[in-house]
């Protein structure tokens, strides 16, 4: 299945992999509003169709993305405060549509990720980056903050960490970012499909509705004390999964040493 526009390439293979690609190459793949609907649109269209199991997010030419467009922040230079509100709200939704999806998703890094671009990047499960891409959250510069992105930054590289970046609005290396925890991997540019394709080979042999369940129980459980409640509530998932179809094939089949259902499909 194919379906493009002329800034945002969407693309989902036999595998059941959706590829969805930034295709601005001329402006280094910075976004404005219309990107952000089309995203959210398409991010919701992986999120529903049953056949995708897994999204790339990734950029054609020399940058991932600069981050907002200058036409657009110039457009929302002259909006009211109530216009600025909704124009960022649009952001915010599209960055959570992200960062909920109910399919694993990876980001593929390489140039630059400014801005914005950071926050796709922290929405996205995995990270790829090449070792030459470089970051920045550089809205300070031009006197603004991360505001609606503050919250995936913060969630993949600690408060501390952005207290400083935040802040300073200095570029930082790949290997930096790995080090801080946008990255998953940071490895060179011949390898930047390769690795990601190795993780789409762990992603497909597991069990979608597994998949799915195991992206949202990080979110449940993160930042919880270990109560009573989080220990019924854990155990009940568990026991649902256990004797679900999915479940239950999956047991049967490596009891019975064959591929489950869905790794022939894969």
């Amino acid at each position: 299945m194919t379906s493009d526009n002329q800034d945002i390439l969407y693309h989902v293979d036999s595998r059941g992999v959706a590829s969805i690609t930034l295709n601005r190459p001329d402006k280094h793949n910075a976004f404005d509003d219309t990107m952000i609907a089309t995203l959210t649109t398409l991010f919701t269209q992986a999120a529903e169709d049953n056949a995708v199991r897994a999204v790339v997010l990734k950029a054609n030419g020399k940058s991932f993305s600069a981050g907002g467009d200058l036409r657009w922040m110039q457009r929302m230079a002259n909006y009211s405060v109530e216009e600025n509100e909704r124009d960022a709200m649009a952001l915010a939704i599209m960055l959570q549509t992200l960062n909920t999806l109910p399919k694993p998703t990876i980001a593929r890094v390489q140039g630059a990720a400014f801005g914005g671009a950071v926050g796709l990047i922290a929405c996205c499960d995995m990270a790829v980056g090449s070792k030459l891409s470089k970051f920045c959250l550089s809205e300070v510069k031009i006197g603004l903050i991360p505001a609606t992105i503050s919250p995936y930054v913060v969630e993949a590289m600690g408060s501390r960490i952005c207290r400083r970046y935040f802040q300073t609005a200095e570029v930082f290396s790949a290997i930096r970012a790995r080090r801080l925890g946008l990255l998953s991997e940071a490895v060179t540019e011949e390898e930047l499909d390769s690795t990601i394709e190795g993780l789409l080979s762990h992603l497909l042999s597991n069990g979608p509705v597994a998949v799915a369940k195991a992206k949202d129980l990080v979110r449940q459980v993160a930042h919880q004390t270990v109560k009573p409640e989080l220990m019924q509530r854990t155990s009940k998932m568990i026991a649902k999964i256990r004797v679900s179809e999915e479940g239950q094939e999956g047991l049967h089949a490596f009891f019975d040493k064959r591929p489950a259902a869905w790794q022939e499909k894969s």
